[in-house]
């Protein structure tokens, strides 16, 4: 079996691809050019990722397609229209690659979404499952979204299986943003105002995930099914930066600021969003994942954590 990886020059693309060549899997992986890239196995520049990409040598022989490659979500997004650029490498040339891979005799197209499918939040101990009604709140959510239905009726049309998976954040070595500042922020020994947040998160770290998506390349099971995934343990932002310093041999230095000053202080400086990732809930249920294809997570949570951190400048 051959599989063809997308954004193997990515944090979840490159564990993967690493995770399968090290397992003795034919892996060809795909980047849109070489230039910096750590992919490994056989490398193959796609250029740009839209509706006109030429993906006929990548799918030379191929009979999984695992697409991790995307426009991903910023927090500040400069671009004049959002969607239409989430659209055009998130929609337009996800359905190109899957068209592309169907013709070219594919047997199974594993896609890589979002949790923002779902939603941006949840109430306390209601975890999204993959029955929830989708609810996009932004560009990102709704691109991934609209893949999804694309996707899904070209498995209708054609055949290929297609699987869906929806992981929350993902971490582990090479996160970026706003995790990556929070990580250094604890081993510097900062203090930080979040010592009184009690709220719940799904999380999922990157062994993990690449572990599940092995399972959904292989599992006869997952044919055609939409998933959720996480690390099956979910933590307060309080927790998590608790753990983020055990992890890392230090002291964490946490200030008890409610929770309303927080989001006031957030309100003000505008940095609403982050305090509502910092201070809301959105759990994810992963169970069907356990229940239909008998999966569990390899890693724990303190395990996931340490490998984060020894990443961490």
């Amino acid at each position: 079996m051959t599989i063809l990886v997308t954004g193997a020059n990515g944090m979840v693309g490159g564990r993967l691809s690493q995770w399968l060549r090290h397992h003795g899997k034919s892996v060809r992986t795909a980047v849109r050019s070489f230039e910096s890239s750590a992919a490994l196995g056989q490398q193959l520049a796609v250029g740009w990722i839209d509706q006109t990409t030429d993906w006929h040598r990548a799918l030379l022989g191929v009979q999984v397609v695992v697409h991790c490659a995307a426009r991903v979500h910023v927090m500040q997004d400069n671009v004049a229209d959002p969607l239409t650029a989430f659209r055009s490498v998130n929609v337009q040339g996800t359905l190109n690659l899957a068209r592309q891979a169907a013709a070219a005799g594919v047997k199974r197209f594993v896609f890589i979404s979002s949790v923002k499918v779902n939603g941006e939040s949840t109430e306390a101990g209601r975890a999204f499952t993959e029955s929830h009604p989708p609810d996009p709140q932004d560009a990102y959510g709704v691109s991934k979204h609209e893949a999804e239905q694309c996707l899904r009726q070209l498995a209708a049309d054609t055949g290929m299986e297609v699987v869906i998976i929806r992981p929350p954040l993902v971490y582990g070595p090479g996160v970026k943003a706003n995790f990556a500042a929070l990580m250094r922020a604890v081993q510097r020994g900062w203090p930080l105002p979040l010592g009184a947040v009690h709220n719940q998160r799904s999380l999922v770290a990157l062994d993990n995930l690449a572990d599940f998506i092995v399972t959904c390349i292989i599992h006869p099971k997952a044919a055609d099914q939409t998933f959720l995934v996480s690390d099956g343990q979910d933590l307060s932002t309080t927790e998590l930066i608790r753990g983020m310093a055990r992890s890392a041999g230090v002291s964490a230095r946490l200030l008890p600021v409610p929770v309303w000053a927080l989001q006031a202080a957030g309100t003000l400086l505008g940095k609403g969003e982050v305090m509502q990732r910092l201070c809301g809930n959105l759990q994810v249920d992963s169970s069907k994942a356990r229940n239909l294809l008998g999966w569990m997570p390899p890693v724990s949570v303190d395990e996931g954590l340490r490998r984060a951190m020894k990443m961490t400048d």
